[in-house]
């Protein structure tokens, strides 16, 4: 008895596994690049409209008070894989490597795709990568990735007609393209491979898809002039972009350059239009594939809108009420829109004031795949305000620190702000002090009137780092 007992036990807990094994949802991480908080309409946008990206947000949860890793490409993503701030993350800024590639992630360290291959996940990436040189420790192979299709070079990423793109580890050359003729626009590609790719998925087993786009990052180029014509007779004219040597395509082409263009605005909404037509036909395939209900979407972008290239981000209001652009570690460098979307789980149209960022999504994976992290993070997991069950944990504090521009610190503390600039040069520079909930825009320093405040932030600023050699913050740190 006892032993029949035992066996319909065993099979009443492999049913139940597998019955949770198949609510696991698929999700799907889209990272725009170089997008501004405000260039949805969801978040103020008035000059182009981004209907289908607003409506991820109408049927989700509208993240208002989110935050970047970085205020620039390669550690904006190292702290969303590893789930550690800039202080803790091992790429700290954007390093080059030779001939093509950046610095690369140690393989040592667990990353979103490694968590989610470890919870019987396929995973696939198709975009911008920018965090490890071919067969490097970082390259997406050996970060988790099963399927890769797009940049491996962030720099080269900068032309929207290259030669080539990386294939699962090989170079796949692109007819018409020799980095002096333009045929064939890489982004086009690229969303072709990510719909590809879900139309082989089923329900059988849960997939992982990272998106990270090259659109809107300069250089300016959009796929289809009559949509750039559409925007320019409704922009009327305006002040062509003329790119120095080097940065129109031909023999002299500097592959990390931008090139002319006559109509920037007028390009970079056309840029924004196709993204948003993109994001449309991801969220149409999932329903016809019956993957809608059980997929969660996220949506943000990796830091504050960028001014290469010829965009005008003042002319949009690209960073919405925020001070700063990319490269700042004010509001409008760091500060992003975030949006998630699961249809089965989330009831639409809820915006959320939680103060987030970007290393809070490996623990947030964590916690909705059930998997406990053997590794530290900097991160709090956000599963309880996305299912709107349970205590939602805050932040101490949040922590920023960027190498380039002479250096810079930042650290948001409940509603207070503060920011340090040229610490290369003076590592005792003065602690600007900002009151997010009645100043976002950063505009009034208050270190002089909150002394204690000041004391107490420099305090928690100097116990929120450890040392990186190869991304220094200040000089000669060994």
């Amino acid at each position: 008895m006892c032993k029949k007992l035992s066996f319909w036990l065993f099979l009443f807990l492999i049913n139940l596994l597998a019955s949770a094994q198949s609510k696991r949802p698929n999700v799907i991480f889209i990272l725009a690049d170089d997008m501004g908080y405000g260039d949805l309409g969801i978040t103020g946008q008035e000059k182009f409209q981004t209907p289908n990206i607003d409506q991820l947000a109408k049927d989700g949860i509208l993240f208002t008070q989110h935050y970047a890793g970085s205020t620039v490409c390669a550690p904006s993503r190292s702290a969303f894989l590893t789930g550690l701030h800039t202080g803790h993350t091992p790429i700290r800024g954007n390093k080059e490597m030779q001939p093509e590639g950046q610095y690369p992630l140690p393989d040592s360290l667990m990353t979103i795709p490694k968590l989610f291959k470890q919870a019987g996940y396929t995973t696939a990436a198709f975009g911008k990568w920018g965090l490890g040189f071919p067969e490097s420790s970082g390259s997406p192979e050996n970060q988790g990735i099963d399927e890769f299709f797009g940049y491996n070079c962030q720099r080269l990423a900068h032309r929207y007609y290259p030669e080539y793109l990386w294939k699962n580890g090989e170079k796949l050359f692109l007819e018409g393209n020799d980095w002096t003729e333009k045929n064939t626009y890489a982004p086009d590609l690229i969303h072709q491979e990510a719909l590809n790719f879900i139309k082989k998925q089923d329900s059988g087993k849960p997939f992982f898809l990272y998106i990270p786009l090259i659109i809107p990052h300069a250089e300016l180029a959009a796929s289809s002039d009559a949509r750039v014509e559409k925007y320019h007779q409704k922009f009327g004219p305006e002040k062509a972009h003329i790119a120095g040597k080097g940065g129109d395509y031909g023999p002299e082409m500097n592959l990390g350059g931008y090139q002319s263009n006559p109509y920037p605005r007028a390009t970079f909404t056309a840029m924004m239009e196709e993204m948003d037509l993109q994001i449309g036909e991801i969220v149409q395939l999932l329903k016809e594939r019956g993957l809608d209900e059980n997929t969660l979407i996220i949506f943000t972008t990796d830091n504050g809108p960028h001014l290469e290239g010829g965009h005008d981000p003042e002319f949009f209001n690209s960073n919405g009420p925020f001070r700063g652009f990319k490269r700042d570690l004010n509001e409008g460098g760091i500060r992003v829109p975030l949006i998630m979307r699961w249809p089965s789980v989330i009831s639409g149209g809820r915006v959320s004031e939680h103060a987030s960022a970007f290393w809070d999504f490996l623990p947030t994976f964590s916690a909705m795949l059930g998997i406990q992290l053997d590794q530290e993070t900097d991160g709090v997991s956000m599963f309880p305000t996305l299912i709107n069950q349970g205590k939602q944990n805050t932040h101490e504090y949040l922590y920023w620190e960027f190498i380039e521009q002479g250096g810079k610190q930042a650290i948001r503390k409940g509603n207070w702000k503060g920011v340090r600039t040229g610490l290369q040069k003076n590592p005792d520079a003065a602690l600007e002090l900002y009151d997010l909930e009645t100043d976002p825009e950063e505009k009034y320093n208050l270190a002089e009137k909150y002394p204690e405040i000041v004391r107490e932030l420099m305090q928690d600023l100097s116990q929120a780092r450890t040392i990186n050699p190869v991304f220094q913050l200040f000089p000669g740190e060994k």
